[in-house]
Parts: C-alpha cells; structure tokens; sequence
C-alpha cells in the first residue's frame, strides 16, 4: 500500500511536471491531509477509550497504581490486528474503489487508535503530548520538503522501502532471539531516519499521481485514501518511536 502507483508506468520526471501553484492540486492535498488529521483525532479518541475503564481491563494487564504490566489475549490480537490488516489488504485489495479504500483506511486507523490506549498507560501525558509536537512539527517540514522539491526522490523512495524491511525483520530477530538493548536503539533510530524520509518521498509520489490520474475524480478518491493512510502510518511510527526514546513512564 505504500506504493499506490507500483503498477503504473513513469514517464514523468518532477521536473517535467508543472510545479506551478494548481487549484486542483491544492484540493488534492488538502483531502490528504484532512483525512489524515481526522484519523489522528479518531486515534486519540480510541487510545483514551482503551487506556479507561472498562475497556482497559479487557486489553491490558495493570497493577495497583494503573500501570500497564502487560496485554491480554485480547490486547495482543488488537496489538497485532493493524499489521495483519495492513499486510491482508496489501495481497487482498485487487479492485480498488473508492469505497473499499476509505473503509480500509479507517479500518486500520481504529484498529491502530485503539492500541495506542497502552502507550497511554505506560507514558506521562507530558511526554505523549511532547512527542506528538515534535512529530507534527517534523512532519509539517518534511512534507513540505517533499510538496517542493524538484528531485525525483523515487530512487531514495525504493532505498528506504527496502530499509524499512530489513529493520523489521531485524528488530523481530532481536526482539525473540538475541534481545540486545543497543541493536534496539540502533535499529529505532535508523528507523526514524526511514519513516522521516518516507514522509517526503510520499507526499511527492502524491504530488505526482495527482498530475498522472488528472481529472479522474474516482481515482484522485482513491489516491486520498491511500495517500493519507500511508502519511498517517509514518506520522504514528515517528510518534511512537520518539516516545519510546525520549518518553518519561509512568
């Protein structure tokens, strides 16, 4: 899903394509971005939601003092739920419309709301409200990098697609097998590089589809789906990865 024109043939080079201020293209970004910003909201909604009783005591483990000292069987599938949607819909989704794409995109925007409740148990308010400045901030910046840049960054957006996958699998590795606290950071922080770079890649990859499709209404629906569901999932990692770096627990 986080390359919506995979498939599709690039004649274009960015600096083949009209770079001047359009109506159309503006509208465009801006269904992205609203669509996005309102995935955020509902996210935070549903992390509230699940962090409270009574739905917290159905998904996590606390103790006396209302830390979070695990997951339940329940919290473990919803903590596993996005990727497997995420993944699923990768293979699934053949005839993509507009319908199918919006209720995917807020599909995996609740499932991923709804997790994020643990972070909320585990992490001061001061922190989560820090770290989602900082993330927005550099997620303003980097977009607009992307919004304005005339290099063709489809080249850096394949390097850090093939990143992205090894750092998984490597942080998996780590994760059940050597469990080293210093190749967990070391793999975060490569990661934040990936995510923040991904941001600028795909807000021109948007950019560009939008002047590939043109006046295809259902299409230019579509791409908004996937657009802001690829931008929400690098805003939701950058946020996550600086509060579990920086971030003062509970």
């Amino acid at each position: 899903m986080s390359d919506f024109n995979r498939g599709v043939a690039r004649p274009w080079a960015t600096g083949q394509a009209d770079m001047a201020v359009d109506a159309g293209l503006r509208a465009f970004m801006l269904g992205v971005y609203n669509k996005m910003a309102l995935g955020l909201l509902l996210s935070a909604a549903l992390a509230w939601a699940t962090s409270h009783e009574p739905i917290v005591q159905y998904l996590f483990r606390v103790d006396a003092t209302g830390r979070a000292v695990g997951m339940t069987g329940l919290g473990t599938a919803l903590m596993f739920a996005p990727l497997a949607v995420v993944l699923l819909g990768s293979f699934a989704m053949r005839n993509v419309t507009v319908k199918n794409s919006g209720a995917y995109y807020w599909l995996v925007v609740s499932l991923l709301g709804a997790g994020l409740g643990l972070d909320a148990l585990i992490y001061t308010s001061t922190s989560i409200a820090a770290a989602f400045l900082v993330t927005a901030t550099a997620f303003g910046a980097l977009s607009l990098v992307g919004y304005t840049t005339k290099r063709d960054l489809t080249g850096m957006g394949s390097f850090l697609l093939m990143g992205l996958i090894g750092m998984v699998v490597l942080s998996l590795l780590n994760a059940l097998v050597l469990h080293l606290a210093g190749l967990q950071f070391m793999v975060q922080v490569i990661l934040l590089g990936v995510f923040a770079g991904l941001i600028a890649f795909q807000t021109q990859q948007l950019k560009m589809t939008y002047y590939q499709i043109g006046g295809d209404a259902e299409g230019l629906a579509v791409a908004t789906n996937f657009g802001a569901l690829n931008l929400y999932l690098d805003f939701i990692n950058i946020f996550q990865i600086i509060l579990s770096l920086f971030g003062g627990r509970r």
